[in-house]
């Protein structure tokens, strides 16, 4: 299988700033962007090995897949950590921009058109965003063959601490109905239901579709790249940032998650604590938390 991977990434120190990509010290976004990276390779590529024992030597692991990768990580005006990275060159491509910092997603949705025919995956990135699941695209594979392309699977996003309320928060609740309305018809075909594995699953169209990444496979992106909509840099879905990763997907697709008691079905780490640290402070634990 062949995989684009597309990461927005941006850093400018501003004291006033709210994003990650804006704080002083550039450490936790160094660490994230060189986590990202290091995991789609050594989830999702070819280099692996299991060790016989007997043998003293190490043969291919993992080779079901055949995958191919490539990486682009789209920065603009020169506001990137790419040098501080320490990572072989060969691990990703950097395409330069002078685009608006928080409009970078736009710009990755340019670099998947213009690679159309060539992947059997095409994928966005926000820059501070991990996969841990060597299973993920097979989890999205077989989704697509029981509800069709039309319909799209989101990862749930979430951070991890050992220091706060809770261990594990994904962060990207329900939102108001009103705040996708404008764009999505969550009462059309509003739950799916499978079993994989022996085990009953739910997917339900989802009143927050954001994600910060999509994962499309060919025939998706084709789709997409067709509509009247794309690339129009609409950025009326709550900010910029959240317009630029998914308003275009939300407008083409029928976009689900697992529910929350299967959360973890389909998932990635969003780096760091920023949204964990509001549970106790500026949102409060239900009472049926135990």
């Amino acid at each position: 299988m062949r995989i684009l991977f597309t990461i927005a990434h941006f850093f400018q120190p501003d004291s006033k700033g709210k994003h990650a990509s804006q704080r002083k010290n550039p450490q936790s976004r160094i660490q994230a962007l060189r986590e990202s990276i290091t995991n789609l390779h050594q989830l999702f590529g070819k280099s692996q090995t299991i060790i016989n024992i007997g043998q003293k030597l190490a043969f291919p692991a993992n080779q079901f897949q055949h995958n191919k990768l490539d990486i682009i990580i789209c920065t603009t005006q020169n506001c990137h950590l790419l040098e501080q990275l320490s990572l072989p060159s060969h691990l990703y491509q950097h395409s330069s921009t002078q685009a608006e910092p928080m409009l970078l997603g736009f710009e990755c949705q340019a670099l998947l058109r213009d690679y159309l025919g060539k992947y059997d995956y095409y994928c966005f990135l926000e820059d501070d965003l991990i996969i841990h699941d060597p299973w993920f695209f097979v989890k999205l594979d077989w989704f697509t063959q029981q509800a069709g392309d039309f319909n799209l699977l989101q990862p749930n996003r979430y951070e991890l601490s050992i220091n706060n309320v809770t261990d594990k928060a994904y962060v990207d609740g329900d939102l108001l109905p009103r705040v996708t309305a404008p764009f999505q018809n969550v009462q059309e075909q509003a739950e799916l239901k499978g079993k994989i594995m022996g085990m009953p699953i739910t997917f339900h169209r989802a009143l927050n579709p954001h994600s910060g990444c999509y994962f499309l496979n060919a025939n998706q992106m084709a789709h997409w790249a067709k509509q009247a909509h794309f690339l129009d840099r609409d950025t009326s879905f709550v900010s910029p940032l959240e317009s630029a990763a998914t308003l275009g997907v939300m407008k083409t697709f029928r976009i689900y998650k697992t529910e929350p008691q299967q959360a973890n079905f389909l998932e990635i780490q969003h780096f760091g604590t920023s949204f964990l640290n509001l549970i106790g402070r500026q949102v409060a634990l239900a009472n049926s938390y135990i």
